[in-house]
């Protein structure tokens, strides 16, 4: 793989910062962050933060504690009221705005109770280049994005991560529920429940990187081209287990999984 940013790149620009509290999920890019983060100012000087909602899985969740624990970082995890927000609920197409600028200014509030003047997250290069409401919310909030300044792609996170010996390089790229939901489409606690009990169908059977979009009764789900042929095989469990879930319909998109699909009907 090609080389760009480098390790020592990200190092020296979080060394530009005092003390960090860092927004973080467990995914990739927030964990390779909150790695490095420790690595340049010290134990002391980052915090984690994970806010908790229905909006994330349970297995994500408890991934992102155990990456924590093994790699020695602070974390507390807060619970997130977000679904009390009737402007998110209405799921409309700047719905990631509206989450983010709720999540950033609780986030403010832990940091000022710590004594912490910079908050930080995962964003990084690739990500200014997608279709990301939430970026807009994060700046206007001040949150600096050190792993986009060091010039730090997807990829070179992946390798780095790699290089590092870190156990979760290759972990897929998640994304809160609502994204399985059609804008305009009513977010509650009950959609939400049913797609999560769907991933976790196709999670427990060996398939990674899935996404289950939901339309009314009918769930379309998404895995990787060449996991198709295997999801075809077991079609008749996995549908029996989706209409125990809820689901009345259950179709497999041909197009195979990309992030952000429900973008496309914008």
């Amino acid at each position: 793989m090609e080389s760009g940013c480098s390790k020592e790149t990200i190092i020296e620009t979080l060394k530009k910062h005092d003390r960090l509290l860092i927004a973080f999920s467990g995914g990739v890019d927030s964990s390779l962050l909150a790695a490095l983060a420790v690595q340049a100012l010290g134990q002391n000087h980052v915090r984690c933060l994970l806010l908790d909602s229905p909006l994330i899985p349970r297995r994500e969740v408890e991934e992102a504690r155990e990456t924590a624990a093994e790699l020695g970082l602070p974390l507390e995890v807060l619970a997130f009221p977000i679904l009390a927000d009737p402007t998110f609920r209405e799921n409309q197409t700047d719905r990631c705005y509206t989450c983010k600028k709720a999540a950033f200014r609780l986030l403010k509030v832990v940091a000022r109770r710590e004594g912490i003047d910079t908050i930080a997250d995962g964003t990084n290069l690739s990500d200014l280049s997608e279709y990301r409401p939430g970026l807009a919310a994060s700046d206007e909030e001040g949150v600096c994005h050190p792993l986009a300044v060091a010039g730090a792609t997807k990829e070179d996170i992946r390798r780095i991560a790699f290089d590092c010996g870190l156990p979760f390089w290759n972990r897929p790229s998640a994304a809160c529920l609502a994204t399985r939901i059609p804008y305009g489409n009513e977010v509650t606690v009950e959609v939400l429940a049913r797609v999560e009990a769907a991933e976790d169908a196709l999670c427990e059977r060996g398939f990674s990187g899935v996404r289950v979009r939901v339309h009314g009764n009918l769930a379309r789900i998404e895995v990787p081209e060449d996991k198709m042929a295997r999801l075809f095989e077991i079609r008749r469990e996995i549908t029996a287990e989706f209409r125990r879930i809820g689901f009345v319909y259950v179709t497999l998109d041909l197009a195979g999984y990309r992030s952000g699909s429900m973008d496309e009907a914008i």
